[in-house]
């Protein structure tokens, strides 16, 4: 029957094998340390989702907590705090997976000061996670992107194909590319979960092999179960063609 699918072009042509989720090995993006941000709220959260991590075939995760003044105004302390927490519950447990923190951290006035500390949640090679506002084109990027690589950082700008300031702009990631600035890409924008002009942009960047970091941004565990889901798409093999950090990690 796939034969002729193929043959005939079959509108369920989309939806083929599932992808093996272990050829991307860590995932860079997510909410998991209990009670923090908007993610994870309780302790029994964040091990149903490490468990359906691990099920999946991740070997690592590399949560990443808000740092936003206004709403999630974590520190170090407090996230390195909450790791520790998580690591001897996944160790009594016996689980497999391993787990480590960074932080998600928001472009607003507390980010320049952070970075001239040199105070930055990293994870391997000095990487640190940016976001921006969904809105609003960020002012004073190129003070931002100085600041953070004269300071050694290697900058990741959080899921770019949500930026509504950036839709049909593919161009802009490529600049950044060539910049040594990485671009990640959220694994669900892939099914639409944040609606078809994202995807469309998720599957640009893809084509255009313009991005270096996949990401879950798990902030509960359904959206582990629209992942599973996601496997099954063409454009989630795709990134077979491309050198996903992730696998360094």
């Amino acid at each position: 029957m796939g034969f002729f699918n193929r043959l005939f072009g079959n509108s369920s042509e989309e939806e083929i094998f599932p992808f093996s989720i272990s050829q991307i090995k860590t995932d860079i993006h997510s909410h998991l340390i209990p009670g923090i941000d908007d993610g994870s709220q309780s302790m029994d959260q964040t091990i149903a989702m490490l468990a359906k991590f691990e099920m999946m075939g991740f070997k690592k995760v590399i949560t990443t907590p808000h740092i936003m003044s206004d709403l999630f105004p974590n520190t170090p302390k407090i996230i390195l705090e909450g790791l520790e927490k998580v690591r001897e519950e996944i160790h009594s447990l016996g689980m497999n997976i391993a787990i480590e923190a960074a932080a998600e951290y928001y472009f607003d006035e507390t980010l320049l000061p952070k970075i001239k500390k040199k105070e930055l949640l990293t994870f391997g090679d000095q990487y640190v996670l940016i976001e921006f506002g969904f809105h609003s084109p960020p002012q004073y990027l190129d003070e931002l992107f100085y600041d953070l690589q004269s300071s050694g950082y290697r900058i990741v700008i959080a899921h770019f194909e949500r930026y509504l300031y950036y839709l049909g702009r593919v161009d802009k990631a490529i600049e950044w590319r060539q910049k040594g600035i990485n671009i990640q890409l959220n694994l669900n924008s892939l099914l639409g979960n944040y609606g078809p002009e994202i995807r469309k942009q998720a599957e640009a960047l893809i084509d255009n092999q313009a991005i270096d970091f996949v990401g879950t941004d798990c902030h509960r565990i359904e959206h582990l179960g629209l992942l599973e889901e996601t496997i099954k798409l063409k454009y989630f093999h795709k990134l077979n063609q491309i050198s996903l950090k992730n696998r360094t990690l």
